[in-house]
């Protein structure tokens, strides 16, 4: 007797139970997999790349797709079970004004779950053009707390992280190891200033106690020269000269303008965190627990490099579809979304607990990864981090501070 193959991500259990009833739809004679109906999923996805710091920064060509494209054949590995079937069209975009025709090129396709890694500005126009056509949008990649709060949609699912959920899980670690004095230094961009803001209200939260701010002025000119290696060790030091008694350093730089030159660099021997060092990411290519070598091991040999948090962030975003439309036993995007907004919905994400939606503002719960780039050094929420409901409430906006009204 054949064994039953297992299925990736822990969702074998309800494959298995089918295989061991003999209710297995896509085995039945006379009908091929090209009959199955068709649960389809769209990718609005920006190609633009920001210059890094770090060449090992660089964002892959397929970065977030390739994560979609791997939770695709995970869902139809699952799917040949119950009847089902998986599609994914990439709709990549350079430029906002690209977006509408793209958008129109799914809807003509039928595609009415969408995921999409660009800014809010677009995301929001996405979503307010698509609720009278009955489309669901995944946001995978924007951050801001707007989107969720003032700014929410109804139709906008974040399986990316807000910033604050991010800036907190930095701050409970830190004040777990009792650094609690922070020097903040944030650039000079809009999405530098929003990341402080975070980052304030996250030291407030828990206890921390900033001492001093700094602003990085992004001045243009080359970021990588010959004398440059030179020049940032002179500057670097001068920029953090003169400070108050510190813990740790704590940088907002979302643009990675100049966070990534501090470690090692400042004038007094402290850590750095934020957006260089110490880093809150969804994902990191050393998490190796609750099976999460599996799931690298099985990205690495389809796309030939490591998973990034964009990529997870996607993988997630069509495994949540896929369990939605598994536990629903429908193709249908109306009841898929129907099921997925259900209290018991949840999703396995080699993460040690599981993922659920917060039903105020479609923010999907999630531990965060804390990462140096070599190892994962802690994964928040932090032990002592007591919630009503669930610890995972204690990162980003919880119920009673949300101003989002749904619509």
């Amino acid at each position: 007797m054949t064994r039953p193959k297992a299925v990736p991500g822990g969702f074998g259990r309800r494959a298995l139970i089918a295989t061991a009833a003999g209710a297995s739809l896509a085995g039945t004679p006379g009908r091929s997999r090209a009959d199955t109906p068709a649960v389809k999923l769209g990718y609005i996805r920006s190609t633009a790349r920001r210059p890094t710091i770090s060449l090992l920064d660089k964002q892959a060509p397929d970065d977030g797709l390739a994560g979609a494209k791997l939770a695709i054949a995970d869902n139809n590995t699952t799917g040949q079970f119950m009847n089902q079937r998986f599609e994914l069209s990439d709709a990549p975009v350079r430029t906002d004004d690209e977006v509408p025709a793209s958008l129109e090129t799914l809807v003509g396709q039928g595609i009415a779950l969408i995921l999409t890694d660009l800014p809010a500005a677009p995301l929001l126009k996405l979503a307010d053009d698509g609720k009278k056509k009955g489309l669901t949008f995944f946001n995978v990649a924007a951050p801001d707390d707007a989107l969720r709060q003032q700014d929410c949609r109804n139709n906008v699912i974040h399986v990316a992280p807000s910033r604050s959920m991010l800036a907190d899980a930095v701050a409970q670690y830190l004040v777990w190891k009792k650094w609690s004095r922070w020097v903040l230094a944030y650039g000079s961009h809009p999405d530098d200033a929003l990341l402080a803001d975070a980052y304030r209200r996250s030291a407030k939260r828990f206890g921390a106690r900033i001492v001093k701010e700094l602003e990085y002025k992004d001045t243009g000119g080359a970021r990588q020269t010959d004398s440059g290696v030179a020049q940032t060790q002179k500057q670097m030091p001068v920029f953090t000269q003169g400070l108050p008694e510190y813990d740790v350093l704590v940088a907002a730089d979302e643009n990675q303008v100049f966070a990534g030159y501090l470690p090692y660099r400042t004038w007094d021997a402290r850590p750095v965190a934020g957006s260089a060092g110490l880093r809150p990411v969804t994902w990191d290519p050393n998490s190796e627990s609750w099976g999460g070598t599996q799931l690298q091991d099985r990205f690495i040999r389809m796309a030939h490099r490591t998973m990034s948090p964009l990529d997870m962030q996607a993988w997630v975003a069509c495994r949540m579809v896929g369990e939605a439309a598994s536990r629903s036993r429908s193709t249908d995007p109306a009841v898929i979304m129907q099921d997925m907004r259900k209290p018991g919905f949840g999703v396995a994400a080699y993460k040690g607990q599981t993922l659920t939606l917060r039903d105020w503002d479609w923010q999907l719960r999630q531990p965060i990864l804390l990462a140096d780039g070599r190892a994962v050094v802690s994964i928040s929420p932090q032990a002592g981090f007591l919630h009503q409901v669930t610890a995972l409430d204690t990162l980003g906006i919880d119920r009673p501070e949300t101003q989002c009204k749904l619509k």
